[in-house]
Order: C-alpha cells, then structure tokens, then sequence
C-alpha cells in the first residue's frame, strides 16, 4: 500500500499533520522530519528544487517518520517520470481543473497498460535492480493527490474525485481567494464557503481532502472544516515566524532596559 494512503486510513479521525518543505534543504528537511510532523510536501513547483535535490531531499527525509509528498512543477509526463525514478511514491499535482486533466496525471505515474509511464528497470525506485518484479508491482504503491486551487475546479469536484487512481484531494487556499478576488485573504468568508463545501461534497463521495493553513489557528479551522489531512505552513515560514518573534522580543527588551537606564539616570539625577 502507498505510504500516504496508509497514512490517512491509520490516523483515522485525527487528521494527519504536515508541512511544507520549501528551503531545497536536505539538512533543514530532515530537522523537520524530525520534529513530529507525519508527511510533508517536498516542494517543486515554488522551490529551487532540481532532481538532484529531490533524492537529497528523499534521502533525508527517509531518515525520519514523516511521510514525503512531491509536488511535482506541473501536470508534465516527462517531469512525473523522472520523480517517480528518483524514488517518490506519492505526488501532488497542482492546478487540475478538471477530470480528463486529472486522469493525465494518474496515467504519468502508471507502467502501461494502466498508463503511460516509462520504464527504467536500474532507477532509485526499483533500489537499483534490487526489488522484485519492480515494474509490475509499482503501480499499487504509487499515490495521487490532486491540488484544486479555482472554484471552477471545485465545481467539478466530483468529476475528478471519481478519477481511477486519484488518492486524494487538496485545496489550494493561495491560489483560491486569489481567483475569487481575494488576493492575500485566504480565511475571507467567501473563501471559507468554498472551503468548507468542498470537505463536505468530499466526504460524500469519500474521498480525502487536505489543505494548508499558514498558522495553527487557521490550520484549526480548516480541520474544523472538515479537512482530513491539513498541512501548517512550511519549513521557512516556521523559520522566518521563530526569527521574527526573537527579533522582536530582544527589541522590546533593549527598549526596556533603555528607559530603564534614563529613568535610573534622571533619579540619580535629581537625587545629586
């Protein structure tokens, strides 16, 4: 069974929780691997991630328990092959907008007949020659997760859902309230309405569904929602809100003692 899917049927009413891996780092993705995340999502569409870097980054994170998820660049045969010779067993696909586009996608990760994927007996995936009957058996462990980032995707969220092979679904909130005209707002009414009917339609044709939120609180709504995987901003953002919050603090504090040494000095002062 693929890694992910037996992932999301093991945690059962406890939505797993991810990240976003975004630094190309194969030091920084295994930190936080480390940290207690379940899967998280080595980035190639918004990362300075080439292929070299994807099994790096496999690498490192096969170090830890969390569960890799590559978001591939785009819905591109030639791309998809190459990360699933890298190793990867379960991809993100972003911007499907419909059935037929979700069907190319599962193809991409498929030796024919199933699909259209080439076959290289020697790669990393098949641990170079060394796995049984490899090219017959690879199809039942690869994972698809489809990214539905505009509400005309959601409109056909059945349609794609009922896709053969597509594991799961994810929803793009960026990329969503961008596209309703909410560029930057991604927990606006508007948006959450989308959101929230997208989990609901989701769990009646029962299929999972995942987001991102980009801190705890909204990342809490979503799983509220009805979300059953929800990933919590990424291995940069995490950095950039820890700096941030130090920065801030040891500023305070430097204004503080600064007051406090004027104060000191105008009691000393008026005490001569």
């Amino acid at each position: 069974m693929n890694p992910f899917t037996q992932l999301l049927r093991a945690h059962g009413a406890r939505s797993p929780i991810g990240t976003w891996v975004s630094s190309a780092s194969a030091i920084v993705a295994e930190a936080v691997g480390s940290a207690g995340f379940d899967w998280g999502v080595l980035d190639m569409e918004h990362a300075p991630v080439d292929m070299m870097d994807l099994v790096h980054l496999l690498q490192a994170v096969g170090n830890t328990k969390m569960v890799p998820v590559v978001r591939v660049p785009w819905n591109d045969a030639v791309s998809v092959k190459r990360v699933l010779d890298a190793g990867a067993q379960t991809l993100l696909f972003p911007f499907v907008q419909d059935a037929e586009e979700a069907r190319r996608a599962v193809a991409a990760t498929r030796y024919p007949p199933a699909g259209v994927r080439g076959m290289a007996g020697m790669s990393r995936a098949a641990r170079y020659g060394t796995t049984p009957d490899y090219l017959r058996t690879a199809n039942a462990g690869i994972g698809v997760v489809v990214q539905l980032e505009t509400p005309l995707a959601l409109d056909r969220l059945e349609a794609i859902a009922a896709v053969p092979g597509v594991d799961a679904l994810f929803v793009g909130p960026a990329d969503l309230s961008g596209a309703m005209g909410h560029v930057g707002e991604l927990t606006h009414p508007e948006v959450m309405a989308r959101m929230t009917d997208a989990a609901q339609r989701a769990r009646v044709v029962g299929v999972p569904i995942g987001t991102i939120g980009h801190n705890p609180e909204s990342a809490t709504r979503y799983r509220a929602a009805g979300y059953d995987f929800v990933a919590v901003s990424s291995d940069i953002g995490l950095l950039m809100s820890g700096a941030r919050a130090a920065v801030q603090a040891l500023g305070q504090a430097g204004n503080r003692a600064h007051v406090h040494t004027l104060a000191e000095g105008t009691r000393t002062e008026g005490a001569a």
